[in-house]
């Protein structure tokens, strides 16, 4: 019985290209007491590789945290499965606004000790008294009213890129850092103003209201669905669109765009960009902001240390890594020092 990955990414994405069928990227997630997260990861991914789903899926004892691509003619068999389990039966998926093929190559269901990196002890809060879910039509009027202070609980490379008009945008590397940052600074609003905070497809708002609500804060809001339901529903119901510029995304295609706002920098040159890229050189992988004309100068690089190295054979590069511990923390490096324009 397969229960892991056979496939390389290469590999994944020749069948997919041979294949020419349309595939659609999604995500969801659900807190919920799950009692042995080992057992439901096998049968999610037995169950989920016959589908042909790719992507990258967290479960814990808090819950799942799914991020993936399914073939849009398997969307349906896909649905009626999560509908069998009952705590994600009728779960809202956010479909992606830009459809990529390739946006995963694999599938990577993994147990972990929480679907999102908290640094909370959940036993000190009650995490499901949770603030008020709103939709764009009822955020956007939030965000009209003077007394509201808009948080963007989202990392800086994230809302470099984009984010809502008048946001708060934390300048962290990860999401436990923003969570005192963000309690102490608003300490004297507690009782006066509305926290509205909003993330990428809202499962950090989750946790976050619950904490900020436990903290004191009396009226505390979060987007539901994150910023991909918001620009679904603005593009729907025709709304003015207050999110400037792209949402950033944990998949192949590392963005998609919401307004055509470029608000961002390349980190080499300084020129307008916001097209997130990894440094070509493995053993560096490096998350940059790079513009087309670097990259043909950079040779897909980061500095003129890892072009040099990428210009090597191949077998010499794997030879220089041999030994090394690369990081594969590759999203929370976008303010190495060699980039001259980094934010």
């Amino acid at each position: 019985m397969q229960l892991y990955n056979k496939l390389s990414a290469k590999e994944r994405a020749e069948l997919i290209e041979k294949a020419g069928k349309d595939r659609m990227t999604i995500s969801f997630y659900q807190y919920a007491k799950i009692g042995n997260p080992e057992i439901l990861r096998n049968h999610l991914f037995i169950n989920w590789d016959k589908l042909e789903v790719l992507g990258r899926i967290y479960v814990s004892y808090e819950g799942i945290n799914a991020q993936l691509s399914v073939p849009a003619e398997n969307f349906n068999a896909f649905k009626t499965h999560l509908d069998t389990i009952s705590f994600l039966e009728n779960v809202r998926l956010n479909v992606a606004i830009e459809q990529d093929n390739m946006s995963f190559l694999k599938l990577k269901v993994k147990v972990r000790d929480k679907i999102v990196a908290d640094g909370l002890n959940d036993d000190s809060f009650d995490v499901t008294n949770k603030g008020i879910h709103v939709a764009a039509e009822e955020f956007n009027n939030l965000l009209d009213d003077e007394n509201t202070i808009l948080v963007d609980m989202r990392n800086h490379y994230e809302s470099e890129i984009g984010h809502f008009k008048g946001a708060i945008t934390p300048d962290v590397d990860t999401f436990r850092e923003s969570l005192p940052i963000i309690e102490e600074d608003l300490s004297e609003h507690k009782e006066d103003k509305n926290l509205v905070m909003y993330c990428t497809g809202g499962i950090r708002c989750e946790k976050a209201s619950a904490y900020f609500k436990h903290k004191g804060f009396k009226k505390v809001y979060q987007l539901e669905g994150g910023i991909i339901n918001y620009a679904r529903q603005v593009e729907e119901q025709n709304l003015e669109n207050k999110f400037i510029g792209k949402n950033f995304v944990f998949d192949h295609r590392r963005g998609e765009r919401i307004s055509d706002d470029i608000i961002a920098n390349c980190h080499q040159c300084g020129n307008p960009c916001d097209t997130h890229v990894n440094c070509a050189n493995e053993a560096c992988h490096l998350l940059f902001i790079q513009c087309e004309s670097c990259a043909e100068k950079m040779n897909n690089c980061c500095s003129e240390e890892c072009k040099e190295v990428h210009s090597l054979p191949e077998e010499v590069q794997k030879e220089l890594r041999k030994g090394k511990e690369v990081s594969n923390k590759i999203f929370k490096k976008g303010r190495s020092e060699v980039l001259k324009f980094k934010k």
